[in-house]
């Protein structure tokens, strides 16, 4: 049990560290950047948490409800698969539950953001943990840039409780709140530098159960086909394409 305490203490500390570095997979569990977490994004997001676009706990319905429609959002499942030069992976997005994040995430797919992209982390040893993508540098520092606004675009933690019927929004949960979706074996969640609300387009596949990063990064759905690829992926290897298979129709673009 010490074994297993020291060996989760020492990849967190490795993930803080890359997220310093960068940002990228704080949100990322990850494979750049970690966490107390562990992913950590990569790219330092300037007063993300305080960003007036960032919806707050606190807020009233109404108040939340128009600052959620200024994301895109999934309201709904949708499957997504992932082509690998060892064959192909299905992934099931839960926007019922995590309906920001994983709008985000369809929202880069249909864009084609992920195309080409690599694996630029993978960790596995001392015990599997994750496997991060979804960089556009490639090296743990990057985020997708809104080619409208010419800036990048962050999105705010997203968590519901588990037993609850509304997320909490840029805060993470205290140890004693449990998340509905959890980080098992075959999660897909977003990396995030060491700010909440600092995920932008950085992912990791969850190579074997973490909860121990539960209530800190946002899970958003699960490998639903093809986990014995996932488990082979290597740093480097290349994402050959990502696409929305079903469920198109349940995204919905932010209202102007």
């Amino acid at each position: 049990m010490l074994r297993w305490i020291l060996s989760c203490f020492l990849v967190v500390s490795v993930l803080l560290t890359s997220c310093t570095n960068g940002g990228s997979v704080s949100a990322s569990a990850s494979p750049t950047a970690s966490a107390t977490s562990s992913p950590t994004a990569s790219s330092k997001p300037t007063e993300i948490a305080t960003s007036p676009a960032s919806p707050k706990p606190s807020a009233s319905p109404n108040s939340l409800e128009a600052a959620l429609a200024k994301f895109v959002q999934l309201k709904g499942p949708a499957t997504v698969e992932l082509k690998l030069k060892s064959g192909t992976v299905k992934i099931e997005l839960d926007g019922t539950n995590a309906p920001l994040t994983a709008g985000n995430f369809a929202d880069l797919v249909k864009r084609g953001l992920y195309n080409g992209l690599t694996f630029h982390r993978v960790v596995k040893e001392p015990t599997p943990f994750v496997a991060q993508g979804g960089d556009p540098l490639g090296n743990g520092t990057g985020n997708f840039t809104d080619p409208v606004t010419s800036q990048p675009r962050y999105i705010p933690l997203e968590i519901l409780p588990d037993g609850a019927k509304q997320p909490v929004y840029g805060e993470i949960l205290p140890p004693t709140q449990k998340p509905k979706l959890q980080h098992k074996k075959g999660a897909i969640a977003m990396a995030r530098s060491q700010s909440p609300n600092s995920a932008s387009s950085q992912f990791y596949l969850a190579l074997d159960d973490i909860y121990f990063l539960d209530g800190s990064y946002a899970v958003f759905g699960y490998v639903t086909e093809g986990m014995d690829l996932v488990e082979k992926i290597q740093a480097g290897d290349r994402i050959e394409s990502i696409t929305i298979t079903k469920g198109e129709e349940n995204l919905k673009q932010p209202t102007p």
